[in-house]
């Protein structure tokens, strides 16, 4: 039986071709995700080896972040790092060097004004010079390190990336003014930023102070113990001999450099995690593919396998030899999915280097855990995917070697099939529907759990909506004559197989469909947001995220062109008790920037020091226009504040408002996180460029037009379903190959039927549109099917999202969906191209006596 199994295998290998591929993208997919994990993971590891290479111990200020936010820290009371901390340091016994570090964002303009590389990765640093005059931390290549407020250092690829030289004028920007000074250095370094291009300007100590955190005061202190003291004595000396580190964080060397390589490992962890996903779709799709084959075979095999049990095969030996089958293509098609995997891995760290060429690279780590894996994942697969064809299989009996065509399932199979895909099909959309109503988050495991059991239920349910779901396609592929309506019947003829086939494309299209779908609500709730709520031309903002300097207000507010301008602020304060985000805006100029639906009260209520509070935080506190609410300040006393409105959310207000000339009153220096302009004349290119001029052409500070904003906004979504579309093409290939692999056979298994067809007159090319127009509709079956599950778990989601994005709604991108049904048919086409070609090429006379 064994040798019959190999035997089968060689006879049916063109069959199984399709069946082989399939796998082998699949396991390719998880080989080149895990080579390429652990690939550029240890190049990571290895590129960050070195960060921690001169520090015996650490300390690190907690409260320490850059610009207003750290100033705001220390004036709250927070303990400093400065220059008495750095003394009492160094005068340890297992100290030979305590070196203060300063850092914080800073951003170095190129030639052009613009900011060089990624705002998150541009770092300012003090240059720390010894009593040789160097800092060997950062060697100099060229030039010298800078000793006053007028002189900075550039890192080699900074400089070569803007053509900067030593003794050029560079302008930098931290979260202040810019800043002009002479270049007078260019170095070297190891740092972790600069390995993955990012941008490192060096300060002397006071500048760097200055503009990255507060005079006298660093981020950190740096140890080096002295010989024969190890770092775990210099930890307990600086612990437990200076108190006041106990406020700071302190860590040994190797402490920090171990938990940056497991910082480092779950990164690339979460990566890999998430590629594997999208693998383990394709070798589900797969999966499909497989066990359709398989079945085809065994009907293909009826007299066969029944001559085999009439002759004294047992039905275990017919399962077995079925499985030796799946055993030998899974192996083989694992072992060219590992060397395609490797090929695949080595191309996915070649486009990681092209896109950034600063990216850590190294020679492809191939782990004996990824080759087991992919081969053990191969074989399990298709082995579990032949199962069911094989038990089949064994339940052929020997009487059958005297008749041919497939075995009839019974009416009661068919019945307990449809029963079971009923339950599962009809619980799935229970729970999807349920966890929908929540309208927060405590929906998403029941929405999850039900789109499983939908998912299930579908596939298990498709056999019975083929027929009516391609009766529809009818009155078209009657257009097309004969060979349409012999498609139609083809279709139908046997429901699993179409099924099984159109499965494939269902998983994708509903994949597809449903990111699309959520993808459009956002993007639509984000416009209406921006549209409906904001009236100024242009808002002003850091690059970085963070927060502006207390003088870029007043920059903007004299600016030629400036109708009207507010400094958006932001503070969190207590409420009746619950901490609230609160935006501060000037009573002035409110209604000419911003724009809000008000059901009770006025807006001129902020001019006198009322809350305007949004509408869910006004039922959740009770409260309405006139109410009281005590408020809780920063400094901990408690005072009346008076409701003077209500308006609707899902702007990007905030949910409460107040006056900054009321906020400033308990919170001096607030942050400000923007400024909304009105332009006398409108949005035009003379008041983008005067607010520019306005912040002294600050690389760091953009200002953005309201369609900048929304464009911003929907191309971060547009990234991210293109990057989602592109691993899921994997799965659709494999869909592709599903229905290429079963028009192929089924062609095969109807040779007699088309040798009559011929016979009787039908041309080679009716024969082609015949398979073409079969191909479409199990295409277009399967993605309709997808298309409706996709838009209805995405109404699902976007329900449990409510709670998080204020005024969320379902969107239907109806030109998206027809393009998605559009390339699905065509698919159909390209699918049919070669099963057409072979069935217009059969011999009539030989295929009219195929037995």
């Amino acid at each position: 039986m064994y040798r019959t199994a190999l035997r089968n295998v060689l006879a049916h290998k063109g069959r199984l071709l399709m069946t082989a591929l399939a796998v082998m993208l699949g396991t390719a997919f998880v080989a080149g995700t895990m080579v390429f994990s652990d690939t550029f993971g240890k190049a990571m590891r290895d590129s960050n080896s070195k960060s921690y290479s001169d520090v015996s111990v650490q300390v690190v200020d907690r409260a320490a972040g850059s610009g207003a936010s750290a100033r705001q820290k220390s004036e709250s009371g927070s303990a400093a790092l400065t220059d008495a901390t750095v003394g009492q340091l160094a005068a340890l016994p297992g100290t030979a060097d305590a070196r203060g570090v300063v850092s914080g964002f800073t951003g170095v303009a190129d030639r052009k004004g613009s900011l060089i590389g990624q705002v998150w990765a541009a770092k300012g640093a003090n240059f720390a010079p010894g009593k040789d005059g160097k800092d060997p931390r950062y060697p100099m290549a060229e030039g010298q390190g800078p000793k006053n407020a007028k002189e900075i250092a550039l890192d080699r690829k900074t400089a070569d990336k803007a053509g900067y030289k030593v003794g050029d004028t560079v302008r930098v920007a931290a979260n202040g003014p810019v800043v002009e000074a002479k270049l007078t250095g260019i170095f070297t370094t190891d740092d972790p930023v600069v390995n993955t291009g990012g941008t490192l300007t060096l300060f002397d100590r006071a500048t760097a102070q200055q503009l990255l955190l507060e005079p006298g005061r660093y981020s950190g202190v740096v140890l080096t113990a002295k010989p024969g003291t190890t770092e775990d004595a210099l930890l307990a000396q600086a612990q437990s001999q200076v108190p006041v580190v106990q406020k700071f964080d302190v860590e040994t060397g190797a402490k920090l450099k171990a938990d940056q390589q497991d910082m480092i490992t779950k990164s690339t962890g979460s990566m890999r995690t998430m590629l594997l996903v999208f693998a383990g779709i394709s070798l589900f799709v797969g999966i499909f593919i497989i066990a359709n084959t398989f079945t085809m075979l065994v009907a293909q095999r009826t007299k066969e396998l029944a001559l085999l049990r009439a002759i004294g095969a047992s039905r275990k030996q017919v399962t077995r030899s079925v499985l030796v089958e799946a055993l030998v293509i899974g192996a083989l098609s694992a072992v060219a999915g590992l060397a395609a995997g490797v090929g695949i891995g080595a191309g996915m760290q070649s486009l990681i280097g092209s896109l950034n060429e600063n990216m850590p690279s190294g020679a492809l780590v191939i782990k004996p855990v990824t080759v087991a894996v992919t081969l053990v994942v191969g074989v399990v697969v298709t082995v579990l995917s032949a199962l069911l064809p094989a038990l089949r299989a064994a339940r052929i009996a020997p009487v059958a070697a005297m008749s041919s065509g497939d075995q009839p399932t019974s009416q009661k199979s068919l019945v307990v099939r449809n029963t079971i895909g009923s339950l599962f099909a009809a619980g799935g959309l229970a729970l999807i529907g349920y966890g929908a109503s929540t309208g927060n988050d405590s929906g998403r495991m029941p929405v999850g759990l039900g789109a499983v059991l939908a998912l299930i239920g579908v596939f298990v349910l498709l056999p019975l909506l083929s027929r009516p779901v391609v009766a529809l396609a009818g009155p078209l592929l009657r257009l097309g004559g004969t060979p349409g309506r012999l498609a139609q019947q083809n279709a139908v003829r046997n429901p699993r197989r179409t099924a099984a086939t159109a499965a494939a494309l269902t998983i994708g299209l509903t994949l597809v469909s449903g990111l699309t779908v959520i993808g459009a609500s956002v993007t639509d709730t984000i416009d209406r947001a921006v549209t409906s709520s904001m009236r100024a031309d242009y808002t002003v903002d850091a690059a970085n995220g963070m927060g502006l300097s207390e003088q870029v207000p007043a920059q903007i507010a004299k600016a030629p062109g400036v109708a009207a301008s507010s400094a958006q602020t932001t503070v969190y304060w207590e409420l009746n008790g619950s901490t609230k985000a609160i935006t501060g805006l000037d009573a002035a100029s409110f209604d000419q920037l911003v724009a809000v639906q008000l059901t009770g009260g006025s807006t001129a209520a902020l001019g006198k020091g009322q809350l305007l509070v949004d509408e869910d935080v006004a039922k959740k506190s009770g409260v309405a226009t006139g109410s009281t609410v005590t408020v809780t300040f920063p400094d901990g006393s408690t005072g009346p504040l008076t409701v003077g409105g209500v308006y609707r959310g899902g702007g990007m207000l905030g949910p409460v408002v107040l006056a900054n000339s009321e906020i400033v009153k308990h919170e001096p220096k607030p942050y400000v996180s923007g400024v909304l302009v009105k332009g006398k004349d409108g949005a035009t290119d003379a008041l983008k460029q005067s607010l520019k001029d306005a912040t002294g052409a600050n690389p760091v500070i953009e200002v953005k037009s309201m369609q900048d904003v929304r464009d911003d906004f929907s191309q971060t979504i547009s990234f991210a379903l293109n990057m989602m579309y592109g691993l899921l093409a994997m799965s659709v290939l494999v869909a592709v190959l599903g229905v290429i692999n079963t028009l192929a056979m089924s062609v095969f298994e109807r040779k007699r039927e088309i040798g009559m067809l011929r016979a009787i007159g039908l041309d080679r090319g009716g024969i082609k549109r015949m398979v073409r127009l079969e191909s479409v509709v199990i295409s277009l079956f399967g993605a309709g099917i997808g298309l409706l599950l996709g838009c209805f778990i995405a109404w699902a989601i976007n329900g449990t999202l409510k709670s998080s994005l204020s005024g969320l709604t379902t969107v239907l991108p109806y030109g998206q969906l027809a393009v998605f049904l559009a390339l699905a048919g065509a698919v159909g086409l390209v699918a049919a191209i070669w099963p057409a070609r072979r069935a217009a090429k059969l011999d009539i006379l030989s295929s009219i006596k195929t037995d």
